[in-house]
């Protein structure tokens, strides 16, 4: 197995090869796809469907000297292991080795970490800009799918490099047809106009901009895709080279549905079962529960996703279901929240979701469009967790210091199911505030919990004691529940135990009177301490008696980390907090 891939070390060894071997290194490194895959997961579709265009791409062209941008870069696996790191992916011991994306800490052969999509096409504007200064004659291409043409940032780039840009470019359009879900908007009627004439059409999205264009139909066929490349190799200006690929390619399963397969869980072959039980509520499932029971009722509610359906269990039957009810936008949170507001300001009630660390894109929508014209929507973010997503361009640390800081905006963190739900629908039907929801990245849990969050920043006492309280935010409620426990089973008192469910205030009635009968305040928040939840508190009993410890992530960007090793290096087990409690009080 694996005979010819293992001879690959760099991108000079698969210069070496003929037709026939070349074709034996693609079928290589897809038993290699299936080996990590199955075993620690990870993008499936995006990989299998890149292979050929990957080989092509180093046959033809000297990496490292010519730059390689891959966008969002979860394609990047094949290019991981014609790159000399083969083992990450054959060699089970390996498998820590590589991250799912391109890392310059990795390889030389990497120029950019990126997780991140729409990206590609900037970053080679300024390679190509740069080594123009320089005097440099080297090809910079920038790889960029489809589903990712439809972000901001990527339209921004290729106006710019049609017109401004007036030497060497190469942009690989890979056209599978699919974002994460099916693709949204009018780029793609283009798309498919040009894929029908097989490149020839008079309407041509890219030569409107100034770009140079060639077409390839056989986006999976070595030989055919090495001549379009030799094609373009050293070209003087700015040319878009667009290939049709199958994603999911050499995979059944991928390649019949596209959306599943985009990221997999481990997996068994034969069976494409996922090695995970789904059977089990989520926050997700009760998301999409909710949204289906709430558009049947209210024929004003419309959730809006920028290409991110399945981050609230929005499965394609019920995006049907919900009908003129739902909105894909395509890869564009700016618009997504843009057009939120315009939706609530003309009496609709709008929902926005998708993950954490997409929706730092729209900051500004955020705080301009909504927040400085105070209208009621509702941004639903997932991901938010330090436990959830781990690779360090997907972490969702950073949501409360990034939005809850935002005027106007009211940030909620719910503690279990009955809470969350509570809120959701709060949220969606009153008409005084854009509120932003942190949905739950715990197990779903359930207890009894207060309703009306009409007073804002009125926090929730859910255990009343005395000389240490402890306000547990949101997915570290859970956490402050044990701690309460072995307080009072370790030292003897009951401590107060808080639910600040907000996360954007502070309720300072209910401070100041724990100042009264406390000597502590233990604040426990799911996120980066610094401009977070437990701050605030700090600075709100900073010129009184009452001493604040406050846990949290430092600023830095993690990692691919075990949880909860991670918590332990912060010194934020119960029983690490609980030996700072006795040496403070």
């Amino acid at each position: 197995m694996y005979d010819i891939l293992k001879t690959i070390n760099s991108p000079a060894d698969v210069k070496k090869l003929d037709a026939g071997a070349l074709e034996t290194l693609a079928a290589d490194i897809r038993e290699a796809l299936f080996n990590r895959l199955t075993k620690i997961g990870g993008h499936c579709g995006p990989n299998f469907g890149i292979v050929e265009a990957t080989i092509a791409l180093h046959y033809v062209f000297d990496s490292p000297r010519d730059k390689f941008v891959f966008d969002v870069s979860h394609q990047s696996y094949a290019h991981k292991m014609l790159t000399g790191r083969k083992n990450g992916y054959i060699k089970d011991e390996c498998f820590a080795e590589d991250s799912g994306y391109t890392n310059p800490e990795e390889s030389e052969h990497d120029l950019f970490n990126i997780g991140h999509t729409s990206t590609s096409v900037s970053l080679a504007t300024g390679l190509a800009k740069a080594r123009d200064l320089k005097g440099g004659k080297e090809n910079v291409i920038a790889l960029i799918g489809d589903g990712s043409l439809s972000g901001g940032e990527a339209l921004e780039a290729l106006d710019f490099a049609g017109a401004e840009l007036k030497s060497n470019l190469i942009i690989v359009v890979n056209d599978n047809q699919q974002s994460i879900a099916e693709v949204h908007g009018g780029l793609y009627n283009n798309l498919t106009e040009l894929r029908e004439t097989k490149g020839a059409a008079a309407n041509n999205f890219f030569k409107a901009l100034g770009l140079d264009y060639v077409y390839e139909e056989n986006g999976n066929d070595i030989q055919a895709l090495i001549k379009v490349f030799q094609k373009v190799r050293n070209v003087d200006h700015p040319i878009v080279v667009h290939i049709n690929t199958q994603k999911g390619k050499g995979f059944k399963l991928a390649e019949e549905n596209r959306e599943m397969w985009h990221w997999c869980m481990p997996f068994d072959r034969e069976t494409g079962q996922w090695k995970f039980d789904f059977s089990a509520e989520s926050y997700t499932s009760l998301t999409a529960g909710y949204f289906m029971e709430k558009a049947q009722k209210d024929k004003d509610f419309v959730v809006i996703t920028p290409a991110m359906p399945m981050m609230a269990g929005l499965f394609e039957p019920l995006r049907k279901q919900l009908g003129k009810q739902y909105v894909d936008v395509g890869i564009a949170e700016e618009h997504a929240v843009a057009m939120a507001s315009g939706i609530a300001k003309a009496g609709g009630k709008p929902v926005v979701v998708t993950n954490s660390t997409f929706m730092q894109r729209a900051y500004d929508q955020i705080s301009q469009d909504v927040c400085i014209n105070n209208n009621p929507v509702t941004i639903l973010l997932n991901y938010c967790s330090f436990d959830g997503l781990t690779d360090v361009t997907h972490l969702g640390i950073f949501t409360i210091p990034a939005f809850a800081n935002i005027p106007n905006l009211v940030v909620l963190a719910p503690t279990c199911k009955e809470e969350y739900l509570a809120m959701l629908d709060w949220s969606v039907e009153q008409q005084e505030h854009p509120v932003m929801i942190i949905m739950p990245g715990n197990v779903v849990t359930s207890r009894a919990v207060a309703t009306d969050f009409n007073k804002i920043n009125t926090f929730k006492t859910e255990q009343a004691g005395e000389k240490v309280a402890i306000l547990a935010l949101g997915d570290f409620y859970q956490r402050g529940q044990e701690l309460a426990s072995e307080i009072e089973k370790k030292l003897g008192f009951k401590p107060t135990l808080v639910n600040p469910r907000f996360a954007s205030g502070l309720d300072e009635e209910l401070l100041n009177g724990l100042a009264e009968k406390h000597r502590l305040a233990i604040t426990l928040e799911d996120g980066v301490t610094d401009g977070g939840f437990g701050q605030k508190v700090a600075a709100f009993y900073a010129a009184s008696p009452m001493k604040v410890k406050s846990y949290g992530l430092r600023k830095e960007f993690y990692d691919r980390y075990d949880p909860q090793e991670l918590l332990k290096r912060l010194g934020m087990t119960t029983e690490q907090i609980m030996a700072d409690i006795k040496s403070l009080i």
